[in-house]
């Protein structure tokens, strides 16, 4: 009884450095795969719009309520998600959030209408929003402290799936038909597998976690600013995640229609065009965090948010080439942001990391469907050559950055 005993205080404490002290990079890149699984299917959503436009005769304003759906289903359950997993933590949600979106994948796949096509897109926003909080604190509980570092590779698992959805969408459904959504269901049902098991890992170390006096008093260090000062900085943040996600959202729902209408491309080859940014926001998010962690979170926020603004102001006046190669800097540059708000933001809150997640994440999709929404109508109004001109300057808000107070860099 005694060896047996020795044995499992042996590894608990094992189970304890590997939570507090070290980085569980196995957990993290399960956790960043399953975010991949999970915006590979979002981002076969937006892939597919000329097609549902054509399908069911839509309107560019009615293009962008499909977004909105999305997004705001996704956006307004976040940050109440996130708050209530703060004192109340769900390992199981991850798995239930994933069975979400395998429901809305199979009424797209059978959508013969555009209510239905709504309603799919609300259950898949809805999915995304019960993953997110609980996955990104996953996430920074694996970080062993590089919490820049686990936040970018956490966040480009989906970066990843959102470029790679779109490139799928074109090889199997554009060809096919709108029913050829049903195949995504295995990449779906993928995740649900592997977040049962993450959700496991989770339980086990929650006890541990929440046992150790060091973690609590980590959780507890704020920063000495005024609770004023703290609310502030909190809206300068989800202006400048306003910025990015409206210019994103100008990309993301409508790159392919200004492509096609710009340069006559047909859908796929304009798919492909998305893919190649899509695929460069991804490489911009595996550098954010990293380069937080190093040099400082304001710094990097700095450089993504102006940094893209001479490139952004040249897209609308480029030929073909040209659009293709400044996506990839726009991509890049620009998302090299998000994860160094996000663990500002979680810096600048301790010990709220599922409402700071939440509310970031659900922010970013609220803008991307408001965004989206707006655009579309402003499209239908003045043409898509003038929505895209109009967005190059969102970028110049990034000017706020300098209200920003400096905060001491986590280790």
């Amino acid at each position: 009884m005694e060896n047996e005993t020795k044995a499992n205080t042996k590894q608990q404490s094992a189970a304890q450095k590997n939570v507090i002290g070290g980085t569980v990079l196995t957990v993290i890149l399960a956790v960043s795969f399953s975010h991949l699984l999970n915006d590979t299917i979002q981002g076969v959503l937006p892939a597919i719009y000329p097609l549902l436009k054509d399908n069911f005769s839509l309107t560019f304003g009615q293009v962008g309520l499909i977004t909105l759906a999305f997004q705001l289903t996704a956006s307004l359950l976040q940050p109440v998600i996130g708050l209530y997993t703060d004192s109340h933590p769900l390992p199981c949600s991850l798995a239930i959030g994933m069975a979400l979106t395998l429901i809305g994948l199979v009424l797209l796949s059978l959508a013969g209408s555009f209510a239905m096509v709504l309603l799919s897109a609300g259950l898949i926003g809805m999915g995304s929003s019960i993953f997110h909080p609980e996955a990104s604190r996953i996430a920074r509980l694996a970080s062993g402290g590089r919490h820049g570092f686990a936040q970018s590779l956490f966040q480009v698992g989906g970066n990843a799936g959102s470029a790679l959805g779109p490139l799928l969408a074109a090889l199997i459904i554009v060809p096919r038909g709108l029913h050829h959504v049903a195949w995504f269901c295995l990449a779906a049902i993928g995740g649900i597998i592997i977040l049962v098991k993450i959700g496991a890992w989770y339980k086990g170390h929650l006890v541990i976690l929440w046992a150790q006096p060091e973690t609590h008093a980590s959780i507890s260090t704020a920063p000495e600013l005024s609770r004023r000062r703290i609310i502030a900085t909190i809206i300068v943040l989800m202006v400048l995640i306003f910025s990015k996600y409206f210019y994103l959202a100008s990309v993301s729902s409508y790159y392919t229609f200004y492509l096609i209408h710009k340069f006559g491309v047909s859908i796929q080859s304009s798919q492909m065009f998305l893919f190649l940014f899509l695929a460069s926001v991804a490489v911009g998010t595996i550098i954010g965090g990293p380069l937080g962690d190093r040099y400082g979170r304001k710094l990097v926020i700095w450089i993504s948010i102006l940094g893209v603004t001479p490139f952004t102001l040249t897209l609308p006046h480029a030929n073909l080439l040209w659009v293709g190669i400044l996506t990839v800097p726009i991509g890049v540059i620009l998302a090299s942001a998000f994860s160094a708000i996000l663990v500002y933001a979680q810096e600048l809150l301790p010990g709220r990391v599922g409402l700071v997640s939440g509310l970031f994440f659900g922010f970013a999709f609220g803008m991307g469907g408001i965004g989206s929404a707006v655009l579309g109508e402003l499209a239908d109004h003045t043409g898509i050559d003038f929505v895209f001109r109009v967005c190059a300057f969102l970028p110049l808000l990034g000017l706020l950055t300098i209200f920003l107070p400096n905060l001491k860099k986590s280790r």
